[in-house]
């Protein structure tokens, strides 16, 4: 009967970006065994800075769990390169959103798997905590190592199936992405009442955040307000009038969404209106 695995297995991180760097030092805060693989001597004297330990060939070969933090497009290339390199056994894990388990390639004695942090990290400094990670793997042994991984880090463990998972990622990119590019069509009506970007983005993040806050103290349809919840044609025909084309062809869509939330409460008259305002082209 072999040994049981240990609870916080050895971890080699490869790649020592903004991702990479951020789950080696939540890692390492929690006395995980972690060694940083840099990819050029740019990437070392990075890892070195952040007090990380630059991982050895031993290193490479004597680690459980392998996580490849780089660019979704050489993902495949570094896989098969670490796979002579790393024990039998030993687990290769990508932290890539939008790819499936396939992209690791054949198996070749390793067990596979995914950790992707849904967090928009802009510094490896950046904590991780209070965010959510989408786990993917066919191995016992390895979801339960990434479930302690992301406990320890501050993560909320989310299992995505293999056949949805770019249904999952399109979800993740509009609630990050999608926002900013809502919140750029926003600064451009605002341009267009003669309001500066600066200006704008000033008064509307904090707008953003009180609406997030109502969604996670009410969720979806309680925390959507304006004048697509209030029923409130003349407005929305107002807002349509006003806006330049490119504008008002991100406010038509998003605003039949918000009708989709709210509209089983308004009155039948309110929302035919509605529907027919935002069905109707902006001439």
């Amino acid at each position: 009967m072999s040994p049981p695995r240990p609870s916080r297995p050895r971890v080699v991180v490869v790649g020592v970006g903004r991702l990479g760097g951020a789950l080696a030092l939540a890692l390492v805060a929690k006395r995980w065994p972690v060694r940083v693989l840099a990819r050029s001597e740019e990437s070392r004297r990075r890892a070195l800075g952040m007090g990380l330990k630059p991982a050895s060939e031993r290193d490479v070969a004597e680690a459980r769990v392998c996580l490849l933090c780089v660019p979704d497009k050489v993902v495949p290339g570094v896989a098969e390169e670490l796979k002579p390199r790393l024990a039998r056994g030993a687990a290769l894990v990508h932290c890539a959103g939008a790819l499936s388990l396939e992209a690791l390639g054949a198996p070749r004695g390793k067990v596979l798997g995914s950790f992707h942090p849904l967090v928009a990290v802009s510094d490896p400094r950046d904590s991780l905590a209070g965010n959510a990670v989408a786990l993917s793997t066919r191995s016992r042994w390895l979801r339960e190592v990434l479930e302690r991984m992301a406990k320890d880090v501050g993560l909320r463990a989310l299992r995505v199936p293999e056949k949805r998972r770019a249904a999952y990622h399109a979800g993740a990119v509009l609630s990050a992405g999608g926002v900013v590019a809502a919140l750029s069509a926003a600064v451009e009506a605002f341009r267009t009442a003669g309001i500066s970007e600066e200006d704008a983005l000033a008064a509307l993040l904090p707008l953003t955040r009180s609406a997030l806050r109502g969604v996670e103290a009410r969720g979806l349809a309680a925390g959507y307000t304006g004048p697509i919840a209030r029923g409130d044609a003349g407005v929305v025909t107002a807002h349509l009038e006003a806006l330049p084309p490119e504008v008002a062809d991100v406010y038509r869509p998003l605003s039949r969404r918000g009708l989709r939330l709210v509209g089983h409460r308004l009155p039948p008259e309110a929302r035919s209106a509605l529907v027919g305002l935002l069905e109707t082209e902006n001439r």
